[in-house]
C-alpha cells in the first residue's frame, strides 16, 4: 500500500496545494514529540525535494526548538475529500527569522502575514505516500482568521514581547533562537 519516492511527483505537488490544513512532527534528541496542525496558506513546494513553510506565532515555539537541536522533520498532509491519501514528507529542515539574510527572498513566496516569526525550508529525502482509507471525510468551510487579527492587534512591539515571554523557550527548556 504505501510507495515511497524521493522527490514529490507533479500529481503529489498538487495534491499538496489543494489541502487546507497540514501536520508538523518534530522531535530533540529528548523531551517531547511536538506535531502540530498548521494552514492558512503558509507552504509552497518550490522544487520537487524542497517546501517551505512560513511559521506563524503561536503559543509555543516546539519547532523551532527542536530543529536548533535535531534538523528532522515530517509534514503530514490526509485527503478529507476526495480519493483517500496520506502524504508523508521527511527531510531536514532550517529556520530563518526576520533578522536573517534569506528571510526576504523567502518571505517573498508567501501573502504577508501578521505574526510571521519564522521561516522553515525543508530539504526533502523521502516522499511516502499510504493509502489513507480510514481517515474520514470533511468539508472544508473557512480559514480561521483570528490568530492573524491578535498578531495584528498585538503589533510589532506588541509581537516581540509575547516572543519574549512565551516563544524564547520549549517546554521542555529548550531554546528557541526566536530573538537575538
Amino acid at each position: 500500500m504505501a510507495k515511497q519516492y524521493l522527490q514529490l511527483t507533479d500529481d503529489l505537488t498538487g495534491f499538496i496545494r489543494q489541502q487546507k490544513i497540514f501536520f508538523v512532527g518534530t522531535a530533540a534528541s529528548d523531551g517531547r514529540v511536538n506535531v502540530s496542525p498548521k494552514g492558512m496558506d503558509t507552504l509552497r513546494v518550490v522544487a520537487a525535494n524542497r517546501v517551505v513553510w512560513l511559521n506563524l506565532t503561536g503559543s509555543s515555539n516546539e519547532t523551532a526548538a527542536h530543529l536548533l537541536e535535531n534538523s528532522r522533520i515530517t509534514l503530514m498532509f490526509c485527503s478529507f475529500e476526495g480519493a483517500p491519501l496520506i502524504l508523508r514528507l521527511y527531510g531536514q529542515a532550517q529556520v530563518f527569522h526576520p533578522r536573517d539574510a534569506e528571510w526576504e527572498n523567502l518571505a517573498a513566496l508567501f501573502p504577508p502575514k501578521h505574526g510571521a516569526r519564522q521561516i522553515i525550508d525543508i530539504s526533502l529525502d523521502l516522499v511516502q505516500t499510504s493509502c489513507g482509507m480510514a481517515v474520514p471525510l470533511f468539508d472544508f468551510k473557512a480559514e480561521r482568521d483570528q490568530l492573524e487579527q491578535w498578531a495584528e492587534n498585538k503589533g510589532p512591539e506588541g509581537l516581540r514581547q509575547y516572543w519574549q515571554e512565551k516563544n524564547q523557550h520549549s517546554m521542555d527548556g529548550k531554546p528557541t533562537g526566536i530573538l537575538p
